[in-house]
């Protein structure tokens, strides 16, 4: 569904970006939540400073939402309280093919490609100039940075960060929740709740932060 009038989630330099591109589609933002009073100086016209328990009560009820947090954690952890319909936020110089599905939430910033038969998960972030090729799935709560590239047959788990300038090579899964460090090469399958860095990337700690 299309909408002409979003909420924003978030108030952070995630947020201005998206903004940016929800008025570059003509699309207004009718209201800024957030629980950090010290963002309510941020490019914004008015931040609405609420618990998260007091946002679902504002008026707007029917304009969705963004969560416009760029931490995946965050984001899923909001996901759980916002009781709302949600958008999606594509920026018009991204090249799409016509075959890719893009979950409700999840946002495509400038010039990033993604090709035929990729499935983008829920609430995900697919970063300036990020490369993502045929035949990948990403699950929901990812984030792939600036200039990553993810060649084809790629599957990446649930909350996986992809660092800027990452290169995964074709036929590689990633699992939930890892971190792989900016410019690592991945070259072998990465297991669950790993932090990854390097060339070839290597498996330096476990994520303990989820």
């Amino acid at each position: 569904m299309n909408y002409n009038k979003i909420r924003l989630y978030g108030a952070g330099g995630h947020a201005q970006i998206i903004k940016s591109i929800l008025i570059h589609n003509g699309i207004s933002v009718t209201d800024v939540f957030d629980d950090d009073p010290a963002l309510s100086h941020h490019n914004f016209d008015k931040i609405i400073i609420s618990t998260r328990k007091e946002v679902n009560g504002f008026p707007h009820k029917g304009d969705p939402f963004i969560i416009a947090i760029g931490d995946n954690k965050q984001r899923y952890q909001v996901s759980k309280f916002l009781k709302s319909e949600y958008s999606k936020a594509i920026h018009g110089s991204a090249i799409i093919d016509s075959s890719v599905k893009i979950g409700q939430g999840t946002v495509v910033y400038a010039g990033a490609a993604i090709q035929p038969n990729t499935t983008v998960g829920k609430h995900v972030i697919i970063n300036t100039l990020a490369s993502v090729d045929h035949d990948n799935i990403i699950e929901d709560f990812v984030h792939i940075s600036p200039n990553a590239t993810l060649c084809g047959l790629v599957e990446i788990g649930e909350g996986t960060h992809v660092g800027a300038g990452a290169v995964i090579i074709p036929e590689i899964k990633v699992g939930k929740w890892c971190v792989i460090g900016a410019g690592a090469v991945i070259i072998r399958d990465v297991p669950d709740f790993s932090i990854v860095v390097g060339n070839p990337g290597k498996v330096i700690k476990m994520n303990t932060d989820f």
